[in-house]
């Protein structure tokens, strides 16, 4: 499969990448020949889009703890509700760190709004009673 575009939209050249999407598993291979995307190797839809994506703009779920006060514990296992840009990862793991949260909490809680404007939560990712 191929997809025209802007030659300079793409990060590198060419990419080998693991399709995580079915147990199979393919390794697809993604190159960008004079603006062209080729997606070879993948054995499905699924795997074809999931390949040009990671090849164009890689995401994915962030999973870390944040600070607590009044908590049973100190912290608190947090991670994002939907995949951050991998660029947009280190300042993202900086907005955690500066934030704490009190107790108690549930899991799925919302801890952290709208993170970086990305219009992407932190959540809480168990409960935690107070201490």
């Amino acid at each position: 499969m191929s997809t025209k575009s802007n030659e300079n939209e793409f990060p590198e050249s060419f990419k080998d990448i693991r399709c995580i999407i079915c147990p199979t598993g393919c390794l697809v291979h993604v190159e960008n020949v004079n603006g062209e995307l080729i997606i070879e190797g993948h054995s499905c839809k699924r795997g074809e889009e999931y390949a040009r994506e990671e090849f164009i703009s890689p995401k994915r779920i962030l999973t870390t703890t944040m600070r607590v006060e009044n908590g049973f514990l100190p912290l608190i296992p947090v991670r994002s509700n939907k995949p951050i840009p991998k660029d947009k990862l280190e300042n993202t793991l900086k907005e955690i760190a500066k934030t704490k949260t009190i107790a108690p909490i549930k899991m799925g809680d919302i801890l952290l709004k709208n993170v970086l404007e990305l219009e992407i939560n932190i959540i809480a990712s168990r409960d935690l009673n107070k201490s």
